[in-house]
Order: structure tokens, then sequence, then C-alpha cells
């Protein structure tokens, strides 16, 4: 990246599920002439629309949305990945004369591309890999190990518990640790959004009831039909519940009791991982950005 474009200014806004993200971005980027790139590990998927809450091209009022409907479900897009592709559009949007402003909920994503973690190379360990997806306990040895990692990742997706267990394994430190840690190369001001816990809750569980009524069980059934019972379908929050419920195993109404609490405890997650970055300044509306 040139000197020139090390330190530009960018925005992150950031925030539990369901803190309105989404709104306060597009918003900002009408003020401030922006540009959102996404920071959603499941937004990226393409099909991924009423179980992820994807903004609709109205809610995006014409402001540019990047990282969003970018890979195939089948894809297991990594946030090295991402980290990546989320540089080249940051480069452009600078280049271009706007502001960048990277809006999601997803640490791991926003920690690698704005706090310039470096990732790990650590080669797979097969026998390992083998030997843990007989375990059930995926998530308890990953919180024995690495509270830190453990609170980035969705207790049911066993494939990205399985890969930190195993990095942090085979180097013998948390992630947190052996990722190591750059000078920035962005000058961030974050800003994050969120609301007493019943209140969120209530948004939390008046957002699923929304999905319901959009067609989240359609679009599970498309998801299924079209592309199997793939892992980024099984374990990712809204289509795993209903996958649940289209098995049987659960009653509509306990699916969507589930899914609202599911997102409830991965709102918990995402809050948690938040309040560890002292640079976030909590609350701050469109309105004061103004004076």
């Amino acid at each position: 990246m040139t000197e020139n474009l090390k330190k530009s200014k960018i925005i992150a806004v950031v925030g539990p599920t369901a803190s309105g993200k989404t709104a306060f971005a597009v918003n900002l980027a009408h003020q401030i002439n922006g540009e959102i790139v996404s920071a959603d590990s499941r937004l990226v998927y393409k099909g991924f629309d009423i179980g992820t809450a994807k903004p609709t091209l109205k809610e995006r009022e014409g402001i540019p949305h990047y990282m969003i409907d970018i890979a195939e479900p089948e894809t297991d897009y990594s946030a090295g990945l991402y980290l990546k592709d989320a540089e080249k559009i940051i480069k452009d949007i600078l280049l271009r004369g706007k502001v960048p402003i990277i809006a999601g909920g997803t640490g791991l994503y926003l920690n690698i591309l704005l706090m310039n973690y470096d990732l790990p190379k650590v080669e797979p360990d097969y026998d390992l890999r083998e030997k843990l997806k007989k375990t059930d306990n995926l998530y308890e040895i990953l919180s024995s190990l690495d509270p830190q990692t453990a609170l980035e990742i969705d207790p049911n997706d066993r494939k990205k518990l399985i890969r930190a267990i195993e990095i942090v394994k085979l180097t013998g430190k948390p992630l947190s640790k052996s990722r190591g840690r750059k000078e920035p190369e962005y000058d961030v001001e974050w800003l994050g959004l969120n609301y007493p816990r019943e209140e969120l809750y209530d948004r939390i569980n008046g957002r699923v009831d929304l999905m319901m009524e959009n067609g989240l069980v359609e679009e599970t059934e498309k998801l299924l039909e079209k592309h199997g019972r793939i892992n980024n379908i099984l374990y990712t929050i809204g289509y795993q519940e209903m996958v649940s419920y289209l098995d049987g195993i659960l009653t509509l109404d306990e699916a969507v009791d589930k899914l609202k609490q599911n997102t409830r405890r991965y709102a918990k997650r995402q809050l948690t991982w938040f309040r560890k970055n002292p640079d976030i300044k909590w609350n701050v509306y469109p309105e004061k950005l103004k004076k």
C-alpha cells in the first residue's frame, strides 16, 4: 500500500446483531461521501439473505456495499481471503476520494483488517482433525485453550472450531498471540452501537419474527435443495434451527424460540469481544457527527 494511503481515515461501525449497524452506516455514508464494506462472515455468501438479515437494495439506499454476495455457500471463505479482498476494495474507495465505512459484527474480520493482525501460517494436521471430528465438546475445548478466540466462533461451527483448536495446539499459544500484530495501516474511528440488554433482546426477537414472515423456512428449503446439507447451512444461525424444524427434530415454535435464543447468545459473545477494544466510542449517532 502506498505511503499516502497508509493513514487514511476509515470509520468502523460495530456492534451486536440487531443494533442498527446497517441503517447507521447508510445514514453516515450519505453525510460523508462514504461507501460501505461489510465485515460480516455470513453476508459474503450468495443466497444467504433472510437468515442473515442481509440488507436489501432498498435498505442500501443507493450507497455502494461491498463484500456481500461474493462467494458460493460451498466455499470455505476464510478470514485470510476476506483480508485480501477487503483491502483491495478499501484502496479503491480511497483512491476515488470517498470514505470507507467498515460495518459489521464479525470481530475477527474487523481485527485482521483494521488492527493489522497477522494470520498464523500453520499447516493442517489431518490426524488431529480426524480425532477432533469425533469429539462432541469442541467449543468447550477451545474455550479452555483460548477463551478469546472462542468468542469469535459460533459454538456449532465445527469446522472453524477444529481449525482454531488445531492452530492453538500446533503453535502452543492462543490465536490472539500467534496472530501477532503490526502497525495499523489506517487511522480508524471506531463507532459502536448498542442498546440496553432488554431492548436489544426485543430487537432481536422482532428481527427473528420478521425473518419468519419474510420466508425463512422457504429460503432454507431452497438452499438445501440447491446446495445440499453443507456445513455453511447446517452451522449458520438462522438456517440450522430451520433445518432442525424441517428434519422434524423441533416444532416450528421451538425452532423460532431456539433461533431467538442462539441469536441472543451470539450478541452477548459479540459484545464481550468488542468491549476489549478501548477505542470504540459507543452509541455515537449520525447527528453528533455533524458537530
